[in-house]
């Protein structure tokens, strides 16, 4: 009997791209005091297209009907995600951002199953949620959680339409085409927070720096990985990520978490596993590093 595999590189590439997004997330939080939220949610968006455009260069020319009306809206909705998820990060800490936001595609997973086991996921889920919650004396921004949880449901939505597109549409071309109109949404409300005024000329580095992290490096790492590993194998393994969000909120920024935070992280991060794993159906890439 043949034992199956463990393929090394490919755990690697999606552990390297949960650890750069969450990254490139304390590098947005740096920026924040001098930026503002929503211009350097802008600036992630706008130099991302702009990578995005030199290495994929789209026959903007060539799309049909059917391609405009499925990434259109696809990119509307990856815009209002990253706009409503700094909006988050800049009033709560990063691990408690990215563990309620994970509630949106956790959830996705869950109701797209009529199995009861599913629920004793959303019930784990919804136990780290009370956690959390002002008056547990955690002393969370009641406008920074309700940000992170729309954030959340963005990111649902960004997956379904995330699928709609992928099926008239190459990936690469969908991200790059879609990341156009994502700035198309963060725009109105970058030039109006005062943050461009501020912007100053060695601050291109750390920004450049925010779009690879975010962007371009964990896009990379997991088409790779995608390659050499089953899709579930893959999600199961993004569910780490609210718990590395709160460790590089630790390391980088210094947000200690109470114990009940970090127990709420971990049964988020039981929660999500167990519905992905749960879950006959393939959700597919449902990460919106893009």
């Amino acid at each position: 009997m043949q034992k199956s595999k463990i393929h090394i590189r490919p755990l690697l590439a999606v552990l390297g791209s949960i650890l750069s997004v969450q990254i490139g997330a304390t590098i947005a939080k740096e920026l924040f005091p001098a930026l503002g939220a929503t211009f350097t949610a802008m600036l992630r968006i706008g130099l991302s297209a702009l990578i995005l455009l030199a290495v994929n260069r789209p026959n903007l020319k060539s799309l049909t009907k059917v391609q405009w009306q499925a990434v259109i809206p696809y990119g509307l909705c990856l815009g209002a995600m990253n706009l409503v998820y700094y909006l988050a990060l800049s009033r709560i800490p990063l691990g408690i951002a990215v563990t309620l936001e994970f509630m949106g595609p956790l959830l996705l997973v869950v109701f797209s199953s009529r199995r009861l086991i599913e629920f004793l996921w959303v019930l784990l889920a919804a136990g780290g949620i009370v956690l959390m919650t002002p008056w547990n004396n955690t002393n969370i921004d009641l406008f920074g959680a309700g940000m992170a949880l729309l954030a959340g449901a963005f990111w649902a939505g960004y997956i379904i339409l995330g699928r709609r597109v992928s099926a008239v549409l190459d990936g690469r071309q969908a991200v790059t085409i879609g990341m156009l109109f994502a700035l198309v949404v963060a725009l109105p409300f970058a030039f109006t927070g005062g943050g461009m005024v501020n912007f100053k000329s060695h601050m291109i580095i750390p920004a450049v720096a925010l779009a690879l992290f975010c962007s371009a490096v964990p896009f990379s790492l997991e088409m790779y990985a995608l390659k050499y590993m089953p899709t579930k194998t893959f999600s199961i393994l993004m569910s780490m990520e609210p718990a590395v969000g709160a460790i590089c909120g630790l390391i980088f920024l210094k947000e200690y978490l109470s114990v009940q935070e970090y127990v709420a992280v971990v049964l988020v991060v039981i929660a999500s596993a167990g519905a992905t794993l749960g879950n006959r159906e393939d959700m597919g890439k449902a990460t919106p590093d893009a």
